[in-house]
C-alpha cells in the first residue's frame, strides 16, 4: 500500500521517518524492536486506513530513521512521539504500540497525557517478572546471528546500510537487557482508556496482561491464541490470514470508537 504522504520530521535532534495513510481521526502506530513500518504493520494498515488517518513511524535507529548520539530509552522515544504530533499539528491522537512500541506508548501516556486519546498496548509488560521465564535468558544471550532474518531483510529493504542494522540490533539488545521494572504507582497514573492485547503464547505471561488490566484505569483486555504478533501478521510470524487481521482491526476500532 502506498502512503498518501511520507517524509522526515525534525524531532529532538532526530530526522524521524513517518508515513501517513487514509483519513479521519489520527492513530499513531509505533513498531516493536528491530522492526520497520512494513515489517510490523503492512497487514493491518490497509484495514485501519479505511476509517482512520494512520501515522506510522520508524523510531530512533530503526529503518529510515538514523541513530543519534543520545541514550536509547523508552522515555526519549515517548518524547519523540509527542514532538512528532506537534510537528504535524495534531493536538491529540490515539496510539497503537506493539512490543517495545507498547512500552513507548505507555511512556507517552505517562509523560505527555495531553496528547493521548485512547491507547492500544500490545504484547508487552511493565515488569521484568511479567515476561515468560525463557525470555530474559534468551535476551541475555542474543547475538546478531540469531536476529530473525525477516527483520534483517526488512531493515535492509529500506536502509541498505549494514552498519546501521548492526548498530540498531545492539542498541535494542542493550536497552532490553538493561530494562528496569516500572512501578505500579507509575502505571496507575495512566489516564487514557487502554486496550491491553497479547497472545496466549506471547513473550509476557497471560497473568501479567490480566494484572495490567486490573491496575490501569479504564482498560480492556484481549488474549488471542498464538505468539508474539500473530494477530497482527507481524513479518516474522508468517501469519498471512487476512480474515484474522481484518477481524482484529475491527475489534480495536470498536474500542477506539468507544463501542467496546
Amino acid at each position: 500500500m502506498i502512503p498518501s504522504k511520507s517524509g522526515y520530521a525534525p524531532v529532538n535532534g532526530l530526522q524521524m521517518y513517518y508515513e501517513i495513510y487514509g483519513g479521519g481521526k489520527p492513530i499513531v502506530l509505533i513498531h516493536g524492536g528491530g522492526s520497520t513500518i512494513q515489517s510490523n504493520w503492512s497487514r493491518v494498515i490497509p484495514f485501519l486506513s479505511k476509517s482512520r488517518q494512520v501515522i506510522a513511524v520508524e523510531m530512533q535507529a530503526h529503518g529510515r530513521t538514523k541513530d543519534i548520539d543520545r541514550d536509547f530509552t523508552f522515555e526519549h522515544d515517548a518524547d519523540d512521539i509527542a514532538a512528532l504530533l506537534k510537528h504535524l499539528d495534531i493536538p491529540k491522537a490515539d496510539l497503537f504500540g506493539f512490543s517495545n512500541g507498547g512500552q513507548t506508548s505507555m511512556q507517552v501516556a505517562i509523560r505527555h497525557p495531553e496528547v493521548v486519546d485512547r491507547m492500544i498496548i500490545a504484547s508487552i509488560g511493565y515488569s521484568r517478572e511479567g515476561f515468560q521465564p525463557w525470555f530474559w535468558p534468551g535476551m541475555g544471550g542474543a547475538t546478531f546471528d540469531n536476529m530473525p532474518q525477516g527483520l534483517k531483510d526488512a531493515f535492509l529493504e529500506v536502509n541498505p546500510d549494514k552498519d546501521d542494522l548492526l548498530k540498531m540490533f545492539h542498541r535494542d539488545a542493550i536497552r532490553m537487557n538493561g530494562f528496569q521494572s516500572w512501578s505500579e504507582d507509575m502505571i496507575k497514573t495512566i489516564k487514557a482508556p487502554s486496550f491491553i492485547i497479547t497472545g496466549d503464547n506471547d513473550i509476557i505471561t497471560p497473568e501479567h496482561a490480566v494484572h495490567m488490566y486490573r491496575i490501569i484505569p479504564n482498560s480492556r483486555l484481549a488474549i488471542f491464541p498464538g505468539g508474539h504478533g500473530d494477530y497482527l501478521g507481524e513479518k516474522t510470524t508468517g501469519n498471512t490470514d487476512s480474515k484474522l487481521h481484518e477481524a482484529f482491526v475491527g475489534l480495536i476500532l470498536n474500542f477506539l470508537d468507544g463501542k467496546g
